[in-house]
């Protein structure tokens, strides 16, 4: 479900595409260390986002340096690392290791019943430093699972439900900034389902698989409906992002959230375009 919370590649300047990559190779860098090559191959922009918001937030010192690694051997890389993504890490493998028992649910895909294999042992350390958090995951699946067992048409159910779980994980600790993250991670969550819903209607009415857009999409305002929704969704995290004192890597965090995000609706929309061109 997860991918949307990227940067717009195209809007970054050579100094914010940098760090964004030392960043992520740094997550890559705790993953390992944490968990494993199999960890390590569960890394994410997604995740990425939230280990540069929690360093602009806390502003924790950092370990800066280059390295080759097996997917990059040829050539060293940057990379930057801080303590949150520690916790960052943690939720990447927590997140990594629920979707694969999901697509074996939903799917029975034998390949993400693997990974979910490969994941248990670092899922089962994640669980003990942070249970809090992983209740909040197996929540949100159990509620997601009891929702598409309904007839379909109450988006609110399980945009709301995935709001409430994102923001749970955005919390690092429980100190003055924790309501504002929960803020913005509850906004961004509840966007990221409704923006995945409209990504697969298509597919989910051609196979007759749920989504709760379904009983929408025959409305004459169903794409402004839509747009408006996700609109006041994503507004809600940006926010309460701008009341925060954000000052290191605040325009590469704003890439992301006011353009980045939109990458796959722009995505959605073109190939749209195109189809319907090519029924005329």
């Amino acid at each position: 479900m997860f991918g949307y919370i990227v940067p717009n590649q195209s809007a970054l300047n050579d100094a914010q595409n940098a760090r964004f990559r030392a960043v992520y190779c740094g997550l890559c860098r705790v993953l390992r260390r944490r968990h494993g090559w199999v960890g390590a191959s569960t890394l994410s922009y997604d995740l990425t986002f939230l280990g540069i918001l929690l360093a602009a937030l806390y502003e924790p010192e950092e370990e800066r340096g280059e390295e080759r690694c097996p997917t990059h051997p040829l050539k060293r890389h940057a990379y930057a690392v801080c303590k949150p993504l520690e916790y960052v890490a943690d939720m990447n493998v927590a997140l990594a290791y629920y979707k694969c028992l999901d697509n074996w649910t939903d799917e029975h895909s034998a390949v993400s019943l693997g990974e979910a294999k490969l994941l248990k042992r670092g899922y089962r350390r994640v669980s003990e430093r942070h249970p809090d958090k992983c209740a909040a995951i197996e929540s949100w699946l159990r509620e997601i699972h009891e929702i598409e067992s309904r007839p379909e048409g109450d988006i609110d159910a399980p945009v709301n439900s995935t709001g409430r779980m994102l923001g749970e994980l955005f919390c690092y600790d429980d100190g003055y900034w924790s309501e504002s993250l929960r803020i913005m991670g509850d906004g961004l969550g509840r966007f990221i389902y409704f923006m995945d819903a409209y990504d697969d209607l298509p597919g989910d009415v051609r196979h007759n698989r749920f989504n709760p857009l379904k009983p929408f999409r025959e409305r004459p305002d169903f794409e402004a409906m839509c747009k408006d929704a996700l609109t006041m969704m994503v507004a809600d995290c940006t926010q309460e992002f701008e009341r925060m004192p954000i000052v290191q890597d605040a325009d590469l965090l704003r890439n992301v959230l006011y353009s980045g995000v939109w990458s796959r609706y722009v995505q959605i929309q073109k190939k749209r375009e195109t189809d319907s061109k090519g029924e005329k």
